[in-house]
């Protein structure tokens, strides 16, 4: 199910990622290489390549075994994206750049590091999007954009966790109920996300239909914008709610997984309520080893700028923590439209 708006709903529909130079993400590390070290860091653009294919290709040029190369997230194949990989390479030189350059695969930086790169560790990525032949105006673009950047919108997992056509989450049940095994780890790790984020989804949506979204209930567990500082019960000073309304902390929702809710009182009841129709999922998760964790409800684009282009397309840029997703800002804007990939 298409989870609600929080603006109203798109104003129309527009093109997206129609070229790859359309949508644009450059990953936002949060800290400088040290220069020195085991690990080989490079710094790639990649275009209509995706960051598995490309972490692999790099192995590859080297003679690397693949787990050996590690990077801070996924990103978009149909895109031309910049994020940074780490070849596991002590006692080795650095390679030359042409080196590890493919089709589609260009290298703009070589350094070192002491530590690998884990999966997100890096601050967040940075997105210049343009959105082609859309049949609304531009001053109701502008308009609007004022609005998501003034409220936010829900920071809801996009529609790429969720699989082709959103079957994600009913294979997950599948799995659940035994139907079927994998001892594929990142098919396994990628189902049970879906189902997690599925939850989610849920009872942020759910906050919304009640008209509770902008509302701090009694027993509320509180976020900041990087979407991984929280603020439990027995750590909070008493002015949460004020602050919530000041827009310097957030409210969040259930990561869902074993071991007790960390909210209470009035949030607490709420939250059980919708997720007490999801018993197999919840049952799914806790059984997976999955711990109680939380996600904060409302996201915020960092640096937002709208540009309408003499052509009439729409150009936006702004950057995003790590674990969350353009089109849940886009969403509320357009109904975006992509090309028909052909075989």
């Amino acid at each position: 199910m298409e989870p609600p708006h929080l603006h109203g709903g798109p104003l129309g529909r527009a093109g997206f990622k129609t070229l790859p130079e359309d949508f644009i993400v450059e990953e936002l590390l949060g800290f400088e290489p040290s220069g020195e070290g085991e690990h080989c860091l490079v710094w790639v653009e990649k275009r209509d390549l995706d960051s598995n294919t490309a972490g692999a290709r790099l192995a590859d040029a080297l003679g690397l075994r693949r787990r050996l190369v590690s990077h801070c997230g996924l990103k978009d194949r149909h895109a031309v994206t910049r994020q940074w990989f780490s070849l596991h390479m002590p006692g080795q030189l650095s390679p030359e750049p042409a080196a590890l350059e493919s089709e589609g695969l260009r290298v703009l930086r070589v350094t070192r590091n002491t530590r690998k790169l884990r999966r997100g560790i890096h601050l967040g990525n940075r997105f210049t999007i343009r959105l082609r032949d859309s049949n609304f105006a531009a001053d109701a673009a502008k308009e609007r954009w004022q609005q998501i950047v003034r409220q936010g919108v829900p920071n809801y997992f996009g529609n790429q966790r969720f699989g082709n056509e959103g079957r994600n989450v009913e294979k997950a049940i599948a799995m659940f109920r035994g139907e079927f095994t994998t001892g594929d780890r990142l098919l396994r790790g990628i189902l049970l996300s879906a189902a997690r984020s599925h939850l989610f989804n849920a009872v942020v949506a759910e906050r919304m239909a009640r008209g509770l979204w902008s509302k701090a209930l009694p027993g509320e567990v509180y976020g900041f914008q990087d979407n991984g500082t929280l603020l439990l019960i027995n750590n909070q000073r008493g002015d949460e709610a004020q602050r919530f309304k000041e827009g310097k902390v957030e409210i969040t929702a259930p990561l869902w997984g074993s071991g007790e809710l960390q909210t209470s009182d009035e949030v607490r009841a709420f939250e059980l309520e919708v997720i007490s129709r999801f018993p197999e999922i919840t049952a799914g998760l806790e059984a997976a080893g999955l711990r109680q964790e939380r996600r904060v409800m409302r996201l915020h684009p960092i640096h937002p700028e709208l540009l309408a282009l003499e052509s009439g397309d729409l150009q936006l840029s702004f950057d995003l923590p790590r674990g969350t997703y353009a089109t849940t800002i886009l969403r509320e804007l357009a109904v975006l439209e992509e090309p028909k990939e052909t075989s």
